[in-house]
């Protein structure tokens, strides 16, 4: 991230489907309830959800500049998005984020991005929504980053981006299939069915339409996380696929000051899951930096 810029990260529930959103083609006139935000070092991102017996459960990365690893939070909503609680959910030694999470087979999963561990994760509530273990026989042949996962037309597919450089990680778009969400899964031969900088990383909920999938990707031409752009997937089977842009999202004059990006447009129900972004110019940031580069000198000089 370059000098004097911090990027800042406020999560909201619009009132609406996704589905509706992607018809209007516009995020005007969508009215967000903003949660979340803690202050210029600490944020929410990435959110997901879920409704289970009348309440709202949003999964985000919770993270913090001054340790500069995510973890993931769980904050609960009722019926009439009164806030009810919030909670730290899961915890790795790695930075976590993107924490997808679905139900399938009577049981809660949830697939974080978490490819520094060198591998693709994924979970099952063991209590939902406090307590979520890993299934030791889930395997992916790649550390996929912002996986998101969907069934089909009879196959569980995923949508990611592979580990790489720095471009390649925002504009490369990659799919697998399996025939069980654990595997055993197979990399599309046409990897990668889509490399473009403004519409390659995965942004949130895959929405099946008629024969078509829709996936909402990130515009990363400006800045990481600067628009959606929804990607149309058509003639997907194990061999083939095309994909063309329908739709590019910005955060409008409404959402002000958090209109300098958006890189997250996640399905729950009849509501949609956003993420809007300020950039900072506060040194603050950059203080804690040098603090953490001084005390990690200190420790190796004097270990």
């Amino acid at each position: 991230m370059p000098f004097m810029r911090t990027d800042q990260w406020q999560t909201g529930i619009l009132r609406a489907s996704m589905a509706s959103i992607l018809q209007a083609g516009t995020l005007e006139g969508f009215s967000p309830h903003w949660i979340g935000n803690d202050h210029g070092l600490r944020f929410l991102a990435d959110p997901f959800g879920l409704w289970h017996e009348q309440n709202l459960y949003v999964f985000a990365e919770a993270y913090d500049y001054r340790t500069k690893c995510g973890k993931i939070d769980m904050l609960q909503f009722d019926a009439s998005f009164r806030f009810v609680r919030r909670a730290r959910v899961l915890a790795e030694p790695w930075h976590l984020s993107y924490p997808v999470v679905f139900q399938h087979d009577g049981a809660f999963w949830m697939l974080p991005e978490a490819h520094r561990s060198g591998t693709l994760s994924l979970y099952r509530a063991a209590h939902f929504p406090d307590r979520w273990e890993k299934i030791d026989h889930f395997s992916f042949p790649v550390a996929a980053i912002d996986a998101s996962p969907i069934f089909f037309k009879g196959l569980w597919w995923m949508f990611f981006s592979p580990p790489g450089s720095a471009r390649e990680k925002k504009s490369m778009l990659c799919a697998a299939f399996s025939e069980h969400l654990t595997g055993p899964w197979r990399l599309h031969p046409a990897n990668p069915i889509r490399e473009n900088l403004a519409s390659g990383r995965p942004g949130g909920t895959p929405l099946i339409d008629g024969d078509d999938i829709l996936l909402p990707t990130q515009d990363c031409t400006k800045t990481y996380g600067g628009a959606i752009s929804i990607v149309r997937i058509s003639g997907l089977s194990p061999t083939s696929c095309t994909t063309s842009v329908t739709t590019r999202l910005v955060a409008p004059p409404a959402f002000r000051p958090w209109t300098d990006g958006l890189h997250t447009l996640s399905a729950a129900g009849d509501v949609t899951l956003i993420d809007a972004k300020r950039i900072s110019h506060s040194p603050l940031r950059h203080l804690h930096d040098v603090k953490r580069w001084l005390q990690k000198t200190a420790t190796r000089t004097n270990p």
